[in-house]
């Protein structure tokens, strides 16, 4: 069973935060922009709307925690610990049956 007493919990707004900050990382990033609309499906027009939903900051977020050297690209970038945004990601994301946390 995995220990959580090292699990940092994340206030909504500071998740949100966080996602934000990706996205922006993102935008500064033209291949990793190109890369994350291509395996959305989100168009570059949709993005200013699809910044309030909570499924796509936590799809900004997943698709980080999916490809460690983009999330140690944006974590070295933005000076942010990688725990940070795995707790970040565990706000939007549920967890799954391999967690533990049924």
């Amino acid at each position: 069973m995995r220990d959580k007493s090292h699990d940092k919990r994340l206030s909504g707004e500071e998740a949100e935060k966080l996602a934000i900050a990706v996205l922006a990382w993102l935008a500064g990033e033209p291949d990793m922009m190109g890369r994350f609309l291509a395996l959305t499906g989100v168009e570059p027009q949709q993005l200013r709307s699809a910044m309030t939903q909570p499924a796509f900051l936590g799809g900004l977020l997943d698709f980080l925690m999916q490809h460690e050297p983009s999330l140690l690209a944006f974590c070295a970038a933005s000076d942010t610990k990688p725990e940070s945004v795995m707790a970040a990601w565990a706000h939007y994301v549920k967890p799954g049956l391999d967690s533990g946390e049924y």
